[in-house]
């Protein structure tokens, strides 16, 4: 019975160190690599095992590792770990069937919460699980107004858009979205865009609504 491990991919030898700790201190088996390239050349597509992945990377990034993955037919679960979470990025790591995107500094704990999921996740998408089911209970108890702020908000628009938008002030805004992050559970602005992919809430390729 193979070890469970964890992949982290990361050029900034500061951070890969403090990661690869972390894991360890847990009992987790973790993997250090520098570029994308040496991970790509390295991986065992056979051992259980998820990935972490820096976006910005010289060289080959993490998108462009994740797409390679997708390639290869990798079901090798990826996590994203970045300092740059803008919302097409995210969205993109989200459509190319990222597990999470956790922006850095990152919570300890939040990430080892993720990865543990990652390790137990099976092939099936969010949005046919019980966690779909779990998020999709959350949308429904939003208020209209609430909702008229989370689609503009997961499209990428910045608070002075949407109220513009929906003619209310930005202090308004700012109001709903905090309501919104809290009623979602979502910590972070990746996490509330992953959700209103994985429900079908907006599609990936130019965040339409659905």
């Amino acid at each position: 019975m193979h070890q469970q491990q964890v992949y982290v991919v990361d050029d900034d030898q500061g951070m890969l160190d403090s990661t690869l700790w972390l894991l360890e201190s847990v009992g987790l088996r973790a993997v250090p690599f520098a570029s994308g390239q040496a991970f790509l050349d390295s991986y065992n597509e056979d051992l259980p095992a998820c990935v972490l992945l820096d976006i910005r990377m010289p060289g080959m990034g993490g998108l462009a590792v994740q797409d390679a993955l997708r390639e290869r037919g990798s079901q090798l679960p990826v996590i994203f770990v970045s300092a740059h979470a803008d919302v097409p990025i995210v969205v993109r790591a989200f459509r190319g069937g990222a597990v999470d995107f956790i922006e850095k500094p990152y919570n300890e704990q939040l990430l080892l919460d993720s990865v543990q999921r990652a390790l137990r996740m099976n092939s099936r998408p969010i949005a046919s699980g019980p966690q779909a089911v779990d998020i999709r209970n959350r949308l429904a108890q939003l208020t209209p107004r609430e909702r008229d702020v989370l689609l503009p908000l997961v499209q990428g628009y910045s608070n002075r858009e949407i109220a513009e938008q929906l003619g209310i002030s930005v202090k308004t805004v700012d109001l709903y979205r905090s309501r919104v992050m809290k009623r979602m559970q979502a910590d972070s602005l990746p996490a509330l865009v992953g959700m209103a992919i994985g429900t079908g809430l907006v599609a990936p390729f130019g965040l339409q609504a659905l």
